[in-house]
This record gives structure tokens, C-alpha cells and sequence, in this order.
């Protein structure tokens, strides 16, 4: 009985996980520690053998071994939402800036991509909210005190100095969507102005030329490329002028660029819209008005998001890929952290039209 005893208190080791799998502790260790450089079967293989023989790891003593602590820092850079242009329309006073991340079916997309990602190498997210100089400050310490490995960093702000300040310290990071000034850093992008492009094609097919969009934040790369990409396409099919709205991503700029548009377009016959949670509001205005969308109106949307089926009539869109942007955002910060004196490279992603009921 003694001995019985004694062999459940033995501590599965990394050799026994080797034996398990048929591999060797080298390639465990690979694995175990998250390296980027095994292939998904052989991962796949080892995951199962720690899992059969309850092999835990000891963070402790792979910290010391590694000089990784494991955890990766997911940065919501997040500004306050500044009151409509041209309207006294102030942000509520209960507003909090984390509101706007729990409640953007964007940022959602974002930390599943991450997770699944990390969880498959047994490595943890930490989420961080910087949204003044306090909380920027946190996360540059975070990084230099080892508390996180590196970062994953989402800006929504142009003006936002903290891309800069990561590149300054030269601690590892890694950005969705590339910094808005030219800096020395890795990034996940997407051709946005293809995406206007596939955007604008889809309502010339359909026979729509009085178009007009509603743009995202003109200071942004993706809001104007969007525009831009939409724009030229149109030209190219004889139409020489877009009117445009700008909105700020959310639901309730897309019903007042809507709006406008209306007033200063009422024959309008297509609308593009630069994210998904614009178009449902101009969803909503045109029911109000009266417009029947597709048949008065055709709407197309942008990142086919849960917003996107949602709705009614559920949207046409532009997709895009938004997880798998995300997991590649973590796969190039692990090969920083293996290769810090590698040059920066960016992965660059396609957008796809998903045609839906409402153009």
C-alpha cells in the first residue's frame, strides 16, 4: 500500500511526456515552451502525451530556463469617444472606455483569434486597457519588468503615442493594423482599399450609380483607404463623384451619416458602409425613411461581423479575417521574441465579399 502511494505522488517529467509521444525531450521542450517552429501534427502529438500522462509544467522553473514568463499583454489602446462633429452631443458621463471593447463585436473577433492562438501553446493573455498616459505608462513597465513577454497591441486612436513609445524602448510588440507614422515595428494588415474596391463593384452589378458612403475616421489608414478604394473603382465604371459622410465606427455615427447623406441625396440608390455596426445604423435610418433596402437602397457593410447577421435584412458585406489576423499578430510576436534582431515584416490579409439579403 506504501508503495502504491508512493508512485502516485511521482511527478510526471518531460521524459515521460518523450516516451509517451515517441519524440524527443528537446522536441518536448519545443513545444511545452511555445516555440514557433514545430509542426502542428508533431505539436498536436506532444499536447496529447502531456495530457495523457499529466505532465504540468513548472513555471517557475521555465522562467528561469527561458527567460519568458508566459504571459502575453493584449493592449486595447482606446481613446474617450469625442462628441459627434458638428453636434453638442457629449460621450455619457458613464461611459467607460472599456465599455466600447466589450461592446465592439471588432475587438471581441480580436481576442478570440488571440486566444486560440495562445491557448494551443500553452501561453496566457493579459488583457490591458491604455487609454490615457497612467495606463500607457503600466504597460511599457509590464514589458521591461518581464511581467509580459511581449505585446499585442490594437491602436483605434491616430494620434496615439504609444506605438511610438514601444518602438522608442524597443520592447516586443506586435500591432493590428499598421501604426499610422512609418515606424520600425511588426503588423497584421488588411488590403483595405481592395475591400473598397470589391465593395463598390458589388453595387455596379447590381445596376446602383447614385452612391454614397459612409467613410470611417478619415485620420485613419483603414478609413481612408476603404474610401479611396470604393471611389476609384466607381470611376473606373464612369461614376465621377461619391459623396461621402464620415462616421466613427459605431452605431449611432452611421445613423447621422445617414442622415445627412439623405438630406443632401435623397436619390441615392446604394450605400456603402466602412464597418458593419455603421451600416445597422443606416439600416435603421432608411427603415424610418421609408426605404426599402435592397430594393429602394442596397447596403453593404464592412468586416462581416456579428453585426452583420443580426440585422435586418442581414448584411452584405466585405469580410474580414479578423481572427486569423489576430492569431498571425500573435505567431509574428513569438518569432520576435525567438529572433529579437530580425527585421520587422508585416502579413498582409485579402478581403472577401459575403453576399447577404441586403444588397
Amino acid at each position: 500500500m506504501a508503495i502504491s502511494d508512493a508512485r502516485r505522488t511521482v511527478v510526471p517529467t518531460l521524459e515521460d511526456v518523450a516516451r509517451a509521444a515517441g519524440v524527443s525531450r528537446a522536441t518536448v521542450s519545443r513545444v511545452v515552451n511555445g516555440a514557433p517552429n514545430v509542426s502542428a501534427d508533431l505539436r498536436r502529438t506532444v499536447q496529447q502525451a502531456v495530457t495523457a500522462v499529466g505532465y504540468v509544467p513548472n513555471r517557475a522553473a521555465r522562467q528561469l530556463i527561458t527567460g519568458r514568463s508566459g504571459v502575453i499583454a493584449l493592449v486595447m489602446s482606446i481613446v474617450p469617444e469625442p462628441a459627434a462633429a458638428g453636434t453638442e452631443t457629449q460621450p455619457r458621463a458613464d461611459t467607460q472606455p472599456q465599455d466600447r471593447v466589450f461592446a465592439d463585436p471588432f475587438f471581441g473577433r480580436i481576442v478570440s483569434g488571440v486566444l486560440g492562438f495562445l491557448r494551443s501553446r500553452r501561453l496566457h493573455p493579459l488583457l490591458m486597457l491604455a487609454e490615457d498616459g497612467a495606463s500607457r505608462t503600466q504597460v511599457l513597465d509590464h514589458l521591461r519588468e518581464g511581467a509580459a513577454d511581449g505585446a499585442l497591441v490594437v491602436c483605434v486612436d491616430p494620434a496615439d503615442p504609444l506605438p511610438g513609445l514601444l518602438a522608442e524602448a524597443g520592447l516586443p510588440a506586435v500591432f493590428f493594423a499598421r501604426p499610422e507614422r512609418p515606424l520600425p515595428v511588426r503588423y497584421v494588415d488588411l488590403d483595405h482599399q481592395d475591400g473598397g474596391r470589391i465593395a463598390a463593384e458589388r453595387l455596379i452589378a447590381q445596376g446602383r450609380r447614385n452612391v454614397a458612403v459612409i467613410a470611417g475616421p478619415l485620420a485613419l489608414h483603414a478609413g481612408r483607404a476603404r474610401l479611396d478604394g470604393f471611389c476609384d473603382a466607381m470611376a473606373r465604371n464612369g461614376v465621377a463623384y461619391v459623396p461621402f459622410a464620415e462616421g466613427n465606427f459605431t452605431q449611432d455615427s452611421g445613423e447621422r451619416a445617414m442622415r445627412e447623406l439623405l438630406e443632401r441625396e435623397p436619390q441615392l440608390d446604394g450605400v456603402f458602409a466602412s464597418n458593419d455596426l455603421m451600416a445597422v445604423g443606416a439600416l435603421h435610418v432608411l427603415g424610418e425613411e421609408g426605404r426599402r433596402v435592397p430594393q429602394d437602397v442596397a447596403v453593404i457593410g464592412f468586416d462581416d461581423s456579428s453585426a452583420a447577421v443580426s440585422c435586418r435584412p442581414r448584411l452584405t458585406t466585405v469580410r474580414q479575417p479578423v481572427e486569423e489576423m489576430a492569431a498571425q499578430m500573435a505567431q509574428l510576436l513569438l518569432e520576435q521574441l525567438d529572433d529579437p534582431q530580425a527585421r520587422p515584416r508585416a502579413a498582409l490579409f485579402d478581403a472577401e465579399l459575403i453576399v447577404r439579403a441586403s444588397g
